[in-house]
């Protein structure tokens, strides 16, 4: 197994340089020719925000992870990676680190809901544009069943990782129907959309947008079909609102313990979910203590994600089980991509041989004698080739190193004048 690899990814280097390196799609087909004629006859790119690996099978013996690094670096055209970046992976080792993306658990939050897509992806780019023959293939194959019975099997994924969910899925609990609720989101950065997003997805009734730009404030309005209310007038609307979320980066409070005691009694004291997930704080602390205010900020939602991510860490005693039963399937595979041919072909040559033999008596003897005596060779041949079989077959099942398994595969195959007939079925 000839599989080689590096990977540049958040363990090795940071967001500016993950940036830099990262490729989109498009980019990939455009790079795969050049990786075609220099660096690899099939493989694979996967590059996301939080890597970007290039994994093959060497054109030469001769090919290293430097010829894999020069030859990102002069894709990209940067200078700042060096052999620090990167992490390195040959044959069984470059495998399991396949299988450990594909399942979720290499990414900087176990689970990862994305990856196993980005996965597919890129193998899917691979095969489109003829980087991807057998062995690719099949390591597709596996890579991306490892990543469905990581979500069938387990729990990696379960419970919220980010603030932003963790805030909405508390609103979840509070509230029982959602589709029946209005919130208001105070701000517009990306922690605001993703809550704002994640109410979406949810079914919120209706969101409101308010921010102090206001052409951010459309923009996510747009994406997310919410309503914008200028900021200056957003207090006015306070009671208007079962669930506020506050996600902006005012060095002080936006809305203080008086100013939410005086809409909840507009609202009379209808319960209100408060999510402050800004840093510094958006709203007084001190509303907490308002009755039928349920109140949340950054340090008590971080005490559910750390919770969960310890429950999903669990799980990846489970995930590696799995990759275990799917590294053997795929070793055992590997192991019989030379060995199943040598048999198949084995069997046929003694077979040619017999039924040449046996055409050549056919007219000559009676009938009933003629089914003794194919019978008999099938026999024949059966018990010649059992000791020739078995042989390849525990070669196949041996410890033995993969060029061990090759010479003595060869012998077998030399011995019968198979060499050439098996790269000819192959190819047919």
């Amino acid at each position: 197994m000839d599989l080689l690899g590096i990977s540049i990814n958040h363990r090795t280097a940071d967001i500016s340089l993950r940036e830099k390196l990262f490729c989109s799609p498009e980019e990939i087909r455009n790079l795969i020719p050049e990786l075609k004629k220099n660096i690899f006859s099939e493989g694979v790119v996967i590059s996301t925000c939080n890597r970007t690996e290039i994994f093959g099978i060497p054109v030469s013996d001769n090919i290293s992870y430097s010829d894999i690094l020069n030859f990102i670096k002069d894709w990209k055209k940067i200078n700042d990676i060096t052999e620090k970046n990167i992490e390195r992976y040959f044959s069984c080792s470059a495998v399991k680190h396949i299988f450990n993306v594909s399942a979720g658990i290499d990414s900087m939050i176990p689970g990862d809901s994305q990856i196993l897509g980005q996965v597919k992806e890129a193998f899917t780019i691979s095969s489109d544009n003829n980087f991807s023959e057998l062995f690719i293939n099949r390591l597709s194959d596996t890579a991306i069943k490892v990543g469905k019975r990581t979500i069938s099997e387990t729990k990696i994924g379960e419970g919220a990782v980010t603030i932003s969910y963790a805030a909405v899925q508390v609103i979840g609990k509070i509230f029982s129907n959602l589709d029946k609720k209005s919130a208001l989101v105070i701000g517009a950065g990306q922690t605001a959309s993703l809550a704002a997003n994640h109410l979406k997805d949810k079914n919120i009734g209706k969101i409101f947008i308010t921010n102090r730009t206001l052409a951010n404030s459309i923009i996510l309005a747009d994406k997310t079909g919410a309503v914008t209310i200028p900021f200056e007038e957003f207090k006015l609307h306070l009671h208007k609102f079962d669930i506020i979320i506050s996600a902006t980066s005012s060095p002080g409070f936006l809305l203080s313990e008086k100013e939410i005691k005086e809409s909840m009694i507009k609202r009379r004291n209808n319960p209100v979910c408060i999510m402050d997930i800004a840093l510094p704080r958006d709203i007084s602390p001190e509303a907490r203590d308002i009755e039928y205010v349920f109140y949340n900020d950054i340090d008590s939602l971080k005490n559910i994600v750390d919770e969960n991510i310890k429950r999903r860490k669990t799980e990846i005693i489970k995930i590696d089980n799995i990759i275990m039963e799917e590294m053997i399937s795929f070793h055992n595979w590997c192991n019989n991509l030379n060995i199943v041919p040598a048999i198949k072909l084995l069997r046929e040559f003694f077979e040619d041989i017999g039924n040449d033999e046996l055409n050549k008596i056919k007219n000559k003897v009676t009938e009933d004698d003629y089914i003794k005596l194919e019978a008999m060779t099938k026999r024949l041949i059966g018990r010649l080739l059992h000791n020739p079989t078995m042989k390849l077959k525990s070669i196949s099942e041996s410890s033995l190193s993969e060029q061990e398994k090759l010479k003595e595969t060869a012998i077998i195959k030399e011995i019968f004048g198979l060499n050439g007939k098996i790269e000819n079925k192959a190819l047919n």
